[in-house]
């Protein structure tokens, strides 16, 4: 064993050990869609004099916290979201009526003295020439002209519910203000206690939201003027302790600096997330086992042991979320899966390449044709990671909610894929590759021959590019169908990209659908639009429909289905879908810039104008299917929509590294003979690669159920198109170009980007075997 295998040797024990000791005494942090909660987003609004900015905006966020608190939710979680957004994660909270009204009283909190009855009707304002005067119903609905504000909510220094059982007195409200608002308080109780008691004048009401939420009578032992001081006040009545508890919460928590508007909100029944949790988790174990055994076949003793760093890479990147406390959504743990399948990329590339240095020079060694593998892999390694990492970049930055969870686990996935690829695999492969035993007997090793694919396409060696235009004919008569698919049966924009409102309901009683949409039309619901979803449930989607609406619904699909529980709901607001819908167009059109600006960098300008036209044209595809396929899109599906781009970017990168190997060493052979010669060379990589990911996808489009089907039919499909793309479409494509371009073949052993190494020096170094230290006698 070499010092440089001893090592990464050390290094991959030590990093397996701290994983598996994460893995077993940590737990993974769920998202509410898969530990069941509701999630609700708040946009904060100007008022006339309060601008809702990032200062205004966490002084709510404070209040809020102050509500919620105060509704005994376990573990909730609030957050700023930009300059004036707020994110409120509650657990376990299913029905969220009783949070959002609590929420949704964004009003001022403010205290008026009574001026006695009011003429009219109740909730109508006073007409005369003060605004501040109103006319607004008590709690038992007389009408009241109440006096300008004297107070307001921000000098309340606390309130709590309490209750007298030694006087009797019940449940009760005690007031605390901050100094100079507890003067205020004094004085306003002391003119109002200069009144006849039983008189109407003799109350101060405290009004939220233009409501009277308590308008208690000042106690006839308080002098005139005398006034109540801030830590003697108490509200009695006939409260029972909930509305008690709500007084208090309300005062206390009732002044808001700017008000709010509920934009999103999202709730999700536990049964749905351990099922998704469930369904992932035999997915991943069938589609790995299924990638496994498949690289076993192919690569023989060596791909067995690549599947033992594919398990090796669970348990880092399992444990590399759970320590960096990653919350872990829906579409994560997708993420998290779909990278297993991509985990056996960098070694597929190795073996292939080691394949290649055994059959040109047949009695090498094993461990140096395997080194040599290695090192020129690298290249087409890092490249096509790279490009993934950027996908998932763009997928944390300009995604919302569950889908920046992809985002996070398909980056940790790419950085633990690497380093089980190329620390844990190499160790254990050079390991063997010393074995005298693994050396002698070339059909064991799976690398000292070259595949029956390769074999095959050696030999028919068919002239793929000698009309590079009817590829492109192809590809374009293509796009033409995925188009028309879009202008005929146009794209179902799921919900997220619209507003509205989506609803999953589970019946004990089977309710059919027209049943259901009857039903609900009776209720007044006639707009609703009535699906199957899952095992026999209910998917019911309307326009704008408020928590009591929704209530309503589920009431009255009771009477058909018997107990109805809710599975699934999201709301979005207009303008949030509008929003969404159009950051979803700057997402895409990022991250075909971005990856421009990436391949240009690495590549010729040329092969990064084919790469990004081949990468357009898999998403026309994709979403042109979903459109014939009548498939909802959301914000799941742009989340494969950008994996799929850097899954296309990633084969077209493995491609174009070849052909830039290939025509630097041989500067005077035509453009097209090269391109044959390298995607013959790499299509039992882009093959097996493919397999991979699609073992997986497979499991994932079977098992995952409803919630993940769509992810993985959208992945399915952009693997399949994106393997063809690569080679049919960007490679015509960059022939095409190169015919145009003046710029000269690339130089041998020089790579656009780096300096120059030991590849770039005198002629025949990037030819030396890397065990030869170049000493001679």
């Amino acid at each position: 064993m070499t010092r440089a295998t001893a090592v990464r040797a050390v290094l991959a024990v030590a990093v397996l050990l701290v994983s598996v000791y994460i893995s077993l005494t940590m737990s993974p942090r769920l998202g509410l869609d898969l530990q069941g909660g509701t999630r609700i987003v708040l946009q904060a609004r100007d008022t006339a004099t309060v601008e809702a900015d990032r200062e205004t905006t966490d002084r709510t966020l404070e209040v809020l916290r102050q509500r919620i608190d105060s509704l005994g939710v376990s573990e909730p979680t609030l957050t700023r979201s930009g300059e004036d957004r707020i994110i409120v994660e509650l657990p376990d909270v299913q029905d969220p009526r009783q949070a959002a009204e609590v929420i949704g009283r964004t009003a001022q909190l403010t205290f008026h003295a009574v001026e006695g009855p009011a003429a009219g009707e109740p909730d109508e304002k006073s007409s005369g020439s003060d605004p501040d005067r109103l006319a607004l119903p008590d709690e038992q609905g007389r009408n009241l002209a109440l006096g300008p504000s004297r107070l307001s909510g921000a000098g309340v220094e606390d309130a709590t519910a309490g209750f007298d059982a030694q006087g009797g007195a019940g449940w009760s409200v005690s007031l605390e203000f901050r100094k100079d608002a507890g003067q205020d308080w004094k004085k306003l109780t002391g003119e109002a206690a200069c009144h006849p008691a039983g008189d109407d004048r003799r109350r101060v009401a405290i009004v939220l939201d233009e409501k009277v939420i308590s308008s208690p009578q000042v106690d006839p032992s308080v002098g005139c003027r005398a006034g109540l001081p801030s830590g003697a006040t108490q509200i009695t009545g006939s409260f029972s302790a909930d509305e008690a508890r709500d007084l208090a919460l309300l005062i206390k928590g009732g002044a808001l600096p700017v008000p709010v508007e509920i934009v999103e909100q999202r709730t999700v029944g536990p049964t749905l997330g351990a099922a998704a949790i469930d369904a992932s988790a035999r997915a991943a174990l069938i589609g790995a086992a299924a990638t496994a055994l498949f690289i076993t076949l192919v690569y023989r003793l060596f791909g067995a042991l690549a599947a033992v760093a594919l398990g090796a890479y669970g348990v880092i990147s399992y444990a590399a979320l759970v320590a960096l406390g990653v919350t872990l959504t829906l579409p994560g743990l997708a993420g998290f899966v779909l990278a297993i399948g991509m985990a056996v990329d960098a070694n597929v590339l190795v073996f292939e390449r080691a394949r290649e240095e055994c059959a040109d020079r047949p009695k090498r060694s094993l461990r140096s044709a395997l080194t040599t593998g290695f090192t020129k892999a690298w290249s087409a390694v890092a490249d096509s990671n790279a490009t993934t990492l950027i996908a998932a970049g763009l997928l944390f930055f300009l995604g919302s909610g569950p889908v920046k969870g992809f985002g996070v686990t398909l980056a940790i996935g790419v950085v633990a894929s690497m380093f089980s690829a190329l620390v844990i695999a190499r160790v254990l492969t050079e390991i063997a590759a010393n074995s005298r035993f693994v050396s002698d007997y070339r059909n064991v090793n799976g690398i000292a021959r070259p595949g029956a694919v390769r074999t095959w396409l050696v030999r028919k060696d068919p002239q793929l590019f000698r009309k590079p235009v009817r590829w492109l004919v192809v590809s374009v008569a293509l796009v033409a169908v995925a188009l028309a698919g879009i202008v005929v049966r146009g794209i179902d924009l799921g919900v997220e990209f619209t507003g509205g409102r989506l609803v999953e309901y589970s019946t004990s009683r089977p309710v059919d659908v027209e049943t259901a949409r009857d039903t609900l039309a009776a209720a007044g619901f006639g707009d609703a639009e009535v699906t199957t979803a899952g095992d026999g449930d209910l998917s019911v989607r309307t326009g704008k429909l408020d928590n009591d609406g929704e209530h309503a619904m589920r009431t009255a699909l009771a009477e058909e289905g018997g107990e109805t529980t809710k599975v699934r709901d999201e709301l979005i607001g207009p303008s949030l879908g509008d929003e969404l819908r159009r950051n979803a167009l700057i997402a895409l059109a990022v991250a075909v810039a971005v990856q421009l600006a990436y391949l240009a960098v690495r590549f010729r300008w040329t092969f990064a104008v084919a790469s990004v036209g081949a990468m357009v044209h898999d998403v026309i595809l994709v979403v042109g299917a979903f459109a014939w396929l009548g498939r909802p899109v959301d914000g799941i599906f742009l989340a494969a929509l950008l994996t799929v781009i850097g899954y296309s970017v990633n084969d077209s990168v493995v491609v174009f590294d070849r052909v830039r190997e290939l025509w630097g060493a041989n500067r005077r052979t035509p453009l097209d003979t090269i391109a044959r010669r390298a995607v013959l060379q790499t299509v039992p990589r882009t093959v097996n690669t493919g397999m991979g990911a699609l073992f997986i996808l497979a499991a994932l489009a079977v098992l995952g159920g409803d919630s993940l089907a769509d992810f993985a039919l959208a992945l399915l499909i952009g693997i399949c198109v994106g393997t063809w793309s690569s080679v049919f479409t960007a490679v015509p494509g960059a022939i095409l170009l190169e015919r145009n371009a003046k710029a000269p073949p690339p130089v041998p052993g020089k790579r656009k980007g780096k300096g120059k190494g030991p590849a770039s020096g005198r002629p025949g170094a990037a030819r030396r075997d890397p065990l030869d230290n170049g000493a001679r006698v």
